[in-house]
């Protein structure tokens, strides 16, 4: 197996996309992401790696570089987070229809405004239905592995869809962790070079992103909905072919003490890990709690969710991001509706929590289910809170 090192996740995740051959990479620095870029591009000008380092003037165009880039067949990637994956979400959709493996590091940043450069995760939720497949990572070793996967996932003949890996800006970004760092042999092993279906050459002219009128517009957009749903099967492949390889295995909804738990909490990104340890404490006390981790964001794992939360009596929904306006956070509505024509649901509790890096601790989560487990009347279920703001 790889050196067990230690090293800065950001600093980690080039190091283990300058394992992948890639052709080229063109990433704009943004705070809390700059670290990636700025590492990638160090790998390429020491020479460590045979890449194009694309230097662009901003997030939009390092999207239309890597975009023409693996239009012609080359291993592409690029890195964001926040404002400038804002600034990307116009093309975001094109890289989906034009059905390029394009692979993305987001280091999730609060959005604007007020400015607010820490973590939560309302800079994804927007480009939630740009269609791409969409993973959240828990800790450095996660997102090492994530990120080389990433290709193998996105370049696979049955998928040719781009992928972003959503790695919680500063809480993991910014961490020295230890981890296992897979060897260049290994990792050759595992990739197998990028053969494109379809490449723009000017010997061999094709179409990529034409124009489409009314008659086949629906037609377009229903084969990007199956194509990413189908994505599933592919994404388990690679994720258990990977788990026989390192040891470390991945599903789309995991799960932590929920066989016997009458409440659940559901978390998606580096909050787990604390949670857990809430939930340790709540066993210590003789409280039935469980975690149930949603690691696959899209496509949205629905028959999974279904499964472990079949026998759930309460259920709480985190969520980093709000929808305002609407009924709650996109996790919450997302779960919400994935249960809705079930027989048997939890009663479900939605709290948003640490917006722009508010600080959570862990008694903030038992305070969560000592809260549901008070409502003996179940009339907060079905509504959404924000955890721990003043009045």
């Amino acid at each position: 197996m790889g050196k067990r090192i230690g090293m800065e996740v950001a600093v980690a995740v080039a190091e283990a996309v300058g394992l992948c051959n890639i052709d080229m990479a063109a990433v704009y620095p943004i705070t809390p992401q700059s670290h990636i870029a700025e590492h990638l591009s160090d790998l390429v000008a020491d020479g460590r790696i045979d890449a194009e380092f694309v230097t662009v003037e901003s997030e939009h165009s390092a999207m239309s570089a890597v975009i023409g880039a693996s239009g012609t067949g080359a291993r592409s990637y690029t890195a964001t987070s926040s404002q400038g994956l804002m600034y990307m979400h116009e093309l975001l959709p094109i890289a989906s229809a034009m059905r390029l493996p394009i692979c993305m590091a987001i280091a999730n940043r609060a959005v604007s405004g007020p400015l607010n450069i820490l973590n939560d995760h309302t800079d994804i939720m927007p480009q939630r239905d740009s269609g791409w497949i969409s993973i959240f990572v828990e800790n450095g070793q996660e997102a090492i592995d994530m990120s080389i996967m990433s290709f193998k996932i996105a370049e696979h003949k049955d998928v040719m869809l781009p992928v972003n890996v959503n790695i919680d800006g500063f809480q993991l970004t910014h961490m020295v962790e230890p981890f296992e760092m897979p060897t260049q042999e290994e990792v050759n092993q595992f990739l197998p070079p990028f053969v494109p279906h379809a490449t723009l050459h000017p010997s061999k002219p094709v179409t990529m992103g034409a124009f489409a009128m009314s008659d086949y517009f629906a037609e377009i957009m229903k084969a990007k909905d199956e194509a990413l749903k189908n994505s599933k099967k592919v994404i388990l492949d690679v994720w258990n072919e990977w788990g026989k390889l390192f040891g470390r295995k991945y599903q789309p909804v995991e799960t932590y003490k929920i066989e016997d738990a009458d409440v659940l909490m559901l978390t998606m990104g580096s909050m787990g890990e604390t949670a857990q340890i809430a939930i340790d404490e709540l066993r210590a006390k003789g409280v039935k709690a469980g975690l149930v981790k949603l690691r696959l964001w899209r496509p949205f794992p629905l028959a999974e969710i279904k499964a472990v939360l079949k026998n759930a009596k309460k259920l709480i929904v985190t969520d980093r991001a709000i929808s305002f306006g609407g009924p709650g956070g996109p996790v919450f509505s997302e779960v919400k509706s994935a249960l809705y024509a079930e027989a048997k649901r939890p009663l479900i509790y939605n709290y948003i929590y640490g917006l722009g890096g508010r600080d959570m601790a862990v008694k903030d989560f038992t305070g969560m289910f000592e809260k549901v487990l008070a409502d003996t009347t179940n009339q907060e279920a079905d509504t959404y809170e924000f955890w721990g703001v003043r009045e």
